[in-house]
């Protein structure tokens, strides 16, 4: 497959060994970046790295390279920072597809440790990563910051619960008005929001999805290809927001 559309652009994805993610990371590479992707279980980043064979795209370095960490750790995410600059040489586009939720979500059986560990990954983990890759992009006056959020952001639905539902409008917060900040410099900040997707973390639901209802929601690569979409785009336009759900799912 030859790369097009990205060449010469670099990506750095967070959560990117599995789901959304990795669906980013094997889309971004397949366009021609140069992808790094960043978690906390190195056996799931070492599977997502090697969905691109470096062959396939006629490379002799591996196509999508990794590095553990834990956006929610600052020290951890400096590190990240560290190598994942030496790695790429810059960072163009970063995505922030880390997240998490947990299977007690009524605020009435929600431990507060989950909610500091919801908001910590979430939202501090968005803030961490942005914090870090903004002196950059500020300083070439250019750069793509990609924020996957949720619909949970949009309306306080039962469903996500109250936790997740705080950290993704946290999440989209500060994206919002980071963009704001920082839109005469050059850097473009998407907050993108999916309903329901076919993701590891349907595993945490209070009530298990089966294989029916997870074939007609939408699948990682459907994300991807947004996120493919808005990077495509010339520096001059900017998708503040994307919405993107299954068919049979009501927005409201």
């Amino acid at each position: 497959m030859t790369p097009t559309g990205l060449n010469g652009k670099t990506a750095l994805i967070t959560g990117g060994g599995s789901g959304i993610g990795a669906a980013c990371a094997v889309a971004l590479a397949r366009e021609g970046c140069a992808v790094a992707i960043t978690g906390r279980r190195e056996a799931r980043l070492e599977e997502a790295a090697a969905l691109v064979p470096k062959l396939e795209l006629g490379n002799e370095q591996p196509a999508i390279k990794y590095f553990v960490s834990d956006v929610g750790d600052r020290d951890s995410v400096a590190k990240l920072f560290d190598w994942a600059n030496g790695e790429l040489g810059r960072i163009d586009i970063l995505v922030n597809s880390a997240g998490v939720n947990t299977q007690k979500r009524l605020f009435a059986e929600l431990s507060p440790e989950d909610w500091d560990k919801l908001l910590r990954i979430n939202a501090t983990g968005a803030f961490n990563t942005m914090h870090a890759v903004l002196p950059q992009m500020r300083a070439r006056k250019d750069g793509l910051i990609v924020n996957v959020a949720s619909i949970a952001g949009l309306r306080c639905g039962l469903l996500g619960g109250v936790a997740y539902n705080a950290s993704k409008f946290a999440m989209r917060a500060l994206g919002l008005t980071v963009n704001n900040e920082f839109c005469e410099e050059g850097i473009r900040v998407t907050m993108i929001h999916p309903g329901e997707v076919d993701t590891p973390i349907l595993d945490d639901r209070p009530v298990p999805v089966g294989p029916e209802h997870r074939a007609r929601i939408l699948q990682p690569e459907d994300v991807a290809a947004a996120v493919v979409m808005v990077a495509k785009l010339p520096p001059r336009a900017n998708v503040t927001e994307l919405t993107i759900k299954p068919t049979t799912q009501p927005f409201s």
